[in-house]
């Protein structure tokens, strides 16, 4: 076990586990309904490799549930306020991009979500349209920075004060050409199941 993972990357692989072996699948099963490698899931599950925003995305797809759902069930927590000193920040290795849950946990998961996502220059996290089937509304409002949404073949430049409703499911990216960071607030309403 890898001494450099902190406690929410510990109780992330333990969830991807619980979550896998919940359903009765084998690495090989996973592997197949999410398109990332047995080697990888194995890795992530022993601590030994931290799973990318993007790897997430495809996990979380295969087993029904958002990303927020996924992050949020390793994050814990309690209570009806979320104050921002007591919010997990989530850090993507691959590229610096950083996630933080802001809606209070809820017993059961609640129907609203608000994920604040800050994005480095330069960077950019692509998620399947497998991602967001679960999902029933979903809106980008930027705060601070540029945003380049990528969803399926439209593209949308958006600055601070722009809001965006997502579409029907696609594949998408998000995108920040710079110079400077990227601040934004993701809205999701999950579909009644």
């Amino acid at each position: 076990m890898s001494t450099e993972f902190d406690e929410l990357e510990r109780r992330l692989a333990e969830r991807i586990r619980i979550e896998r072996e919940r359903r009765g699948w084998s690495l090989a099963d996973l592997s197949t309904r999410s398109g990332v490698s047995r080697a990888m899931i194995s890795k992530i599950e022993r601590e030994e490799s931290s799973p990318t925003a993007a790897l997430l995305g495809r996990l979380s797809a295969a087993f029904g549930v958002t990303l927020s759902q996924l992050l949020a069930s390793a994050e814990g927590g309690g209570g009806q306020l979320a104050r921002l000193a007591e919010q997990e920040r989530w850090i993507d290795p691959a590229t610096g991009f950083q996630r933080r849950a802001l809606t209070p946990p809820a017993p059961g998961g609640g129907p609203l979500e608000l994920v604040w996502g800050d994005l480095p220059a330069g960077a950019e996290v692509a998620y399947p349209a497998a991602a967001y089937r679960m999902i029933g509304d979903q809106q980008i409002l930027v705060v601070e920075g540029t945003l380049h949404f990528h969803q399926g073949t439209a593209l949308y430049a958006m600055a601070a004060g722009d809001c965006l409703r997502l579409g029907p499911p696609e594949d998408c990216v998000f995108a920040n050409p710079g110079p400077g960071p990227c601040r934004y607030v993701v809205a999701i309403v999950r579909r009644d199941p």
